[in-house]
């Protein structure tokens, strides 16, 4: 690894923070510490990818959003048949626990992990997972770097798609990622900070992390949704938008109108809104992605954060 990619930012670059040396970490009901907490490796997630996540914010307290989360986390368990083993209220209760336990209040970032837990022999079949879900979660204290927002992200067109529902659906936010880590890959190797995938059809999809955004004549576009995670963020995005006035469409739209945009911006929970600065080398509008479609929508977001969190 050189030294260019270790300074290298994603959308998920965060401040170093000493204290998440010692985080406790929540493995199917116990907490541990972060050097002891581990799971079998014969669990389904770490063999197959057979699970579902959920990263979310924490805001005074309170995880932002949290329904719309754990609407998405259940729903997407039941279409694989992956049984939690924990009521809405007791997942939330293990939260709470492990935010308690590690006296965090703002600024942290949750990863929230469900596999199809441990199975006899390590082959394919769920059936051979039988003791069991495996339930995971690790907080950290997090907070994006500034540089996020003043120089934001460059983005590289790869060869890696978002592929058809009946391959992957990437409606599932599940822990088979590896087509998402290809695309990281690719544009790591172009140089870029992040990978902008296409749908099978060629249109402008998302990246390889967050949803994706761009501002054309104060309108605001993103993809049809049809062939990317359907991010909470993005969904809030486009909800303020409507109310506010702003025009925004959910529509299939090519490299030619991405390139060519005043504004564009990424979404996802950590980041928000992080303005893309640069797409194939083409600098997107005048002040490196940002303009006052982006800084409006920042502004509305925030409050509707806050709003959520008291």
């Amino acid at each position: 690894m050189t030294t260019d990619d270790m300074d290298r930012e994603t959308t998920h670059s965060a401040e170093d923070d000493p204290r998440n040396r010692d985080i406790l970490i929540y493995v199917d009901g116990a907490l541990k510490h972060r050097d002891e907490a581990k799971v079998s490796v014969y669990d389904s997630g770490f063999m197959l990818g057979d699970g579902m996540w959920e990263g979310l914010r924490l805001y005074n307290g309170k995880w932002a959003f949290l329904d719309d989360h754990l609407d998405r986390l259940y729903d997407s368990c039941k279409a694989v048949a992956l049984d939690i083993g924990l009521t809405r209220a007791e997942l939330v209760q293990a939260l709470e626990e492990t935010r308690l336990a590690n006296g965090m209040t703002h600024d942290v970032h949750c990863r929230l992990m469900v596999t199809r837990g441990v199975k006899v022999r390590p082959f394919q079949h769920p059936s051979l997972s039988r003791s069991g879900p495996t339930i995971v979660i690790i907080m950290e204290h997090s907070k994006p770097v500034d540089t996020l927002q003043s120089k934001g992200i460059r983005l590289a067109t790869v060869p890696q798609v978002r592929g058809l529902p009946m391959s992957q659906d990437a409606k599932y936010n599940s822990h088979s990622k590896l087509n998402c880590v290809i695309a990281c890959i690719q544009a790591e190797q172009a140089g870029a900070d992040e990978g902008l995938m296409l749908d099978p059809h060629g249109f402008v999809n998302t990246t390889n992390a967050c949803n994706f955004f761009i501002v054309r004549k104060g309108e605001v576009w993103t993809s049809t949704g049809d062939y990317c995670m359907n991010g909470v963020t993005r969904h809030k995005v486009i909800e303020l938008c409507r109310q506010d006035g702003i025009p925004v469409f959910e529509r299939n739209f090519s490299l030619i109108d991405a390139y060519s945009a005043d504004e564009a911006f990424l979404t996802g929970t950590f980041g928000a809104q992080t303005p893309v600065a640069e797409i194939d080398g083409r600098r997107i509008g005048n002040d490196d992605g940002k303009g006052p479609i982006f800084a409006r929508i920042r502004t509305l977001y925030k409050s509707l954060v806050e709003n959520d969190t008291r």
